[in-house]
């Protein structure tokens, strides 16, 4: 991970910053929502995910990014589901969603609703969209707010089998054992 900070890595065309006067915006409406760099996303989900700042097992997918005025308010990361039970033609799964303390009210649940609009557009064959909820820091409000469903409530995981399934430390460290929800959303 190269010497930068944060602020840095939100700038969206550092070249052309000087143009905007520090307006923040006050709704998720204004929110620009556009595919983003791999490089970029991994760089901005390291200093704002909650749980899992890493993103070593990041092979392919999609990444986004939600800008005004030139700065991020947050980041997002969409692949073929990670379970092989689930790695169909028909399936895409939200990896990773990171976002800025200072966004607007409701970005969450917008920055949902666009990626999967813009995903549709680019990927005609998926039919579902999924998540997962991390129970013990998030309550579900913003896949609610998005229209998705509860699909499958996982089990608590044994403190055992977390050690034994993580391969980076840092990851494993932070990898919750409260139980999991996935989310789905149909088209």
């Amino acid at each position: 991970m190269p010497d930068s900070r944060a602020d840095d890595a939100r700038i969206a065309c550092p070249l052309f910053q000087a143009e905007y006067g520090g307006e923040v915006p006050t709704s998720a409406l204004q929110l620009r929502i556009a595919r983003i760099s791999y490089e970029k996303f991994k760089e901005l989900n390291f200093a704002w995910h909650s749980r899992l700042p890493h993103t070593t097992n990041c092979f392919e997918g999609i990444c986004f990014g939600a800008e005004y005025n030139n700065l991020y308010y947050g980041v997002a990361w969409w692949s073929k589901p990670i379970a092989r039970a689930l790695a169909d033609r028909e399936m895409y799964e939200l990896r990773r969603m990171a976002l800025s303390s200072d966004r607007p009210k409701n970005t969450a649940s917008r920055f949902l609703a666009v990626m999967v609009k813009l995903l549709k557009q680019q990927k005609p064959e998926v039919k579902c969209f999924i998540s997962y909820q991390d129970t013990d820091v998030h309550s579900g409000t913003i896949y609610k707010a998005a229209g998705w469903t509860i699909g499958n409530i996982g089990e608590r995981i044994e403190e055992s089998a977390k050690y034994n399934n993580w391969k980076t430390r840092e990851n494993r460290m932070n990898q919750s054992i409260a139980p999991k929800i996935r989310w789905e959303k149909y088209l």
